[in-house]
C-alpha cells in the first residue's frame, strides 16, 4: 500500500480561503481540523489516502520541496524567497491578493524617490527577494531578518526602510509608514514536489484537477 498523500497548509488568514478550495476538490477533513481548541497538527480526511498538516506559512514550501508533504498552498512570495527547484507551482489558485512592497516613515516619503537609492538598511521577512530586487538596479540592501512586528523597525531605529506584505495598508497606515514602491503582487498557488509527481503522477496530477475545478466553480459562483 503507497504512503498517505500528505498535503499542507497554512495557518492563518490564508488557510480561511484555503478551505473552500480544499473541500471543492472534494477533500473533507475530521472534525478536529475546525476545532479551535485542537491542538493536532495532521489530519486525516474522508479520503483514506490523503492527510492534512497546517503548518507555518512560510514552512510550507519546505515541508513540500523536501517531501515530507506532496502538495501544498502557499503564496508565491514564499515561493520567490526560497526559489526551491524541487517545487512545482500548476495553480494559481486566485486567494491570499496582497502585495510585496517597501515602506518608509510618511515624513520621509513625501521628498524621496527610490530610484536615486544607492544603499539601503531595510528589516524584512524576505532578505533574498529584498536583496535580488535592490540588486537588479545596483542598488546595495543591508536586510536585517525579522520574522514579524515590522512596522516597529523605523520607529526604534532598526532599519529606516522596511519589505513587507501590503493588504490594505491600514496597519502601514497606523504605524506611521508609507508603501513606496511595490516589488511584486502576491497570491497564494498549489504547489507540488516535482519528484513526487514524477513517481505518483495519476494521483497527484488527478488532485491538480480537482483544485482547478474547484477554483473555476469559485470564480464561476
Amino acid at each position: 500500500m503507497a504512503e498517505k498523500l500528505v498535503i499542507a497548509l497554512p495557518k492563518g488568514r490564508i488557510l480561511k480561503e484555503a478551505m473552500p478550495l480544499v473541500r471543492g476538490a472534494g477533500i473533507l477533513p475530521e472534525p478536529a481540523f475546525d476545532d479551535s481548541g485542537s491542538r493536532l497538527l495532521r489530519f486525516s480526511t474522508d479520503q483514506a489516502h490523503i492527510d492534512l498538516i497546517r503548518v507555518r506559512s512560510f514552512d510550507v514550501a519546505t515541508f513540500v520541496a523536501f517531501g515530507a508533504a506532496h502538495l501544498g498552498i502557499c503564496g508565491n512570495d514564499v515561493l520567490m524567497e526560497f526559489d526551491y527547484p524541487e517545487l512545482y507551482a500548476p495553480l494559481d489558485l486566485g486567494i491570499g491578493a496582497c502585495r510585496l512592497s517597501v515602506a518608509e516613515p510618511a515624513g520621509m516619503a513625501k521628498d524621496d524617490d527610490p530610484r536615486r537609492w544607492s544603499h539601503v538598511r531595510i528589516a524584512t521577512k524576505y532578505p533574498e527577494v529584498t536583496r535580488r530586487h535592490f540588486a537588479a538596479r545596483g542598488v546595495q540592501a543591508e536586510c536585517v531578518k525579522l520574522n514579524g512586528a515590522m512596522e516597529l523597525a523605523p520607529t526604534l531605529g532598526l532599519a529606516s526602510r522596511i519589505v513587507d506584505l501590503v493588504s490594505t495598508g491600514s496597519t502601514l497606515k497606523a504605524n506611521g509608514l508609507e508603501e513606496v514602491e511595490i516589488i511584486a503582487e502576491v497570491s497564494s498557488r498549489l504547489i507540488v514536489n516535482r519528484a513526487a509527481l514524477k513517481t505518483r503522477p495519476e494521483e497527484i496530477s488527478g488532485l491538480i484537477d480537482r483544485f482547478r475545478a474547484a477554483c473555476e466553480a469559485r470564480h464561476a459562483a
